[in-house]
């Protein structure tokens, strides 16, 4: 990405095109517990996905993300190490000008895009490009085709005409020069960096958009976005079986799936012998063909005695998300005589969708009893049995 391109009919050799890619915003609509330009869909941060549409692309010769300052570790764990970043400001238009101050010298023009619009395709880009070799700003967009009406209090008020309006897409892309003076010149923030040029007297040229080139925005904007972005992919789905046993001995209380439950005696084991999250850590290993508990904790490892389980299988879910899979549903059934586990599975699903990040609908805890027979009905111990998906992406 550091040499000039080929002579291409998008990008003739005497210009070098940056693109900045503004996300230094919190997203707040889009809900999440971090920032939307970093929540994963298709097995990358949002963020992810939209940088590299820009470092594949032949014509773009650089890349430069502007951020929020607060969100550097998100940033570490999301982007490339040749992708330069930038401080945002307090709005819109003040990050995309500290983005535009910070542009590789020499560059002759910028496309300037939405950090939440992860699939935005060569050919609109190379679209934009083009209209910027007789145009000092060039956008692309589509034409409104629904009907419009104008309305207030749950009521429509009156039909408004959609001749002539266009909805708006990035990348939104200007000679340097011209751009750097419209936000020099504008006062306050703006929707979008055309209203800038507007503002600043440039023409701006409008090329054709694409409907997949959708901003996320509010929640339900992931799954469309994830449709889109393994359209055609074959998913891989993954099974896992896990079987543990711990017995019975001294205590007045048993911990299983992470919850304390109360009893006469307690279950054995190096850890908290949590016998129901030992055999669905064990099936997620399972499923990644990744051996069992043993292999990853020893328990000749003394760090690990009376340790929570929790923590096992939190690193059984983040090697399964690190390798791209997402945990599709969870099975486990306790074998036991006692104690009685309906009146706490609520709990215990509640507790094992906290530790994995899932779905409390996607884990079924339930008990049965082997009719007196064997050691589980000898009341000599508990058995668990689990089964996990993973799938992909």
């Amino acid at each position: 990405m550091t040499e000039l391109p080929n002579q291409s009919s998008a990008n003739p050799t005497d210009r070098i095109v940056a693109a900045l890619i503004v996300a230094a915003g919190r997203g707040v609509r889009a809900g999440g517990d971090i920032p939307k330009q970093y929540q994963v869909i298709a097995g990358k941060p949002v963020l992810r996905h939209t940088v590299d549409r820009f470092r594949d692309h032949p014509d773009v010769d650089a890349v430069v993300v502007v951020l929020n300052p607060d969100d550097s570790a998100l940033a570490d764990a999301a982007l490339p190490d040749d992708v330069a970043r930038v401080p945002g400001g307090d709005s819109r238009a003040a990050s995309v000008a500290a983005g535009l101050a910070a542009l590789p010298a020499g560059t002759t023009h910028v496309l300037i895009h939405d950090g939440a619009r992860p699939l935005v395709t060569d050919a609109v880009i190379d679209r934009v490009l083009v209209a910027l070799k007789s145009a000092p700003g060039a956008a692309p967009a589509l034409a409104v085709t629904d009907a419009l009406w104008r309305g207030g209090d749950g009521r429509v008020l009156a039909p408004t005409s959609r001749d002539g309006l266009f909805r708006a897409q990035t990348p939104q892309g200007f000679d340097l020069s011209a751009i750097r003076a419209a936000h020099a010149a504008h006062a306050g923030d703006a929707a979008d960096d055309v209203e800038v040029a507007l503002a600043a007297g440039l023409d701006v040229t409008i090329v054709e958009g694409h409907e997949d080139n959708i901003k996320v925005t509010l929640p339900g904007c992931f799954a469309r976005a994830e449709r889109l972005l393994t359209k055609g992919q074959t998913m891989d789905v993954r099974l896992g079986n896990g079987y543990d046993v711990h017995r019975f001995g001294p205590g007045d209380h048993v911990i299983l799936c992470g919850v304390e439950v109360p009893h006469p005696r307690g279950l054995q084991g190096h850890s908290d012998a949590d016998v129901g999250m030992h055999a669905i850590t064990d099936a997620i290993y399972g499923a990644l063909a990744d051996g069992d508990i043993g292999r990853h904790f020893p328990p000749s490892d003394p760090q690990w005695k009376g340790a929570a389980s929790e923590i096992f299988l939190r690193h059984a879910v983040d090697r399964a998300t690190n390798r791209g899979f997402r945990i599709g549903n969870v099975d486990c059934t306790l074998v036991c005589e006692q104690p009685k586990i309906g009146p706490h599975a609520q709990a215990m699903r509640t507790a094992l969708a906290d530790i994995m990040a899932l779905e409390v609908g996607r884990i079924s805890v339930k008990a049965t009893t082997s009719e007196r027979l064997g050691f589980t009905g000898r009341e000599e111990g508990i058995a668990a049995i689990a089964t996990v998906t993973l799938v992909t992406p």
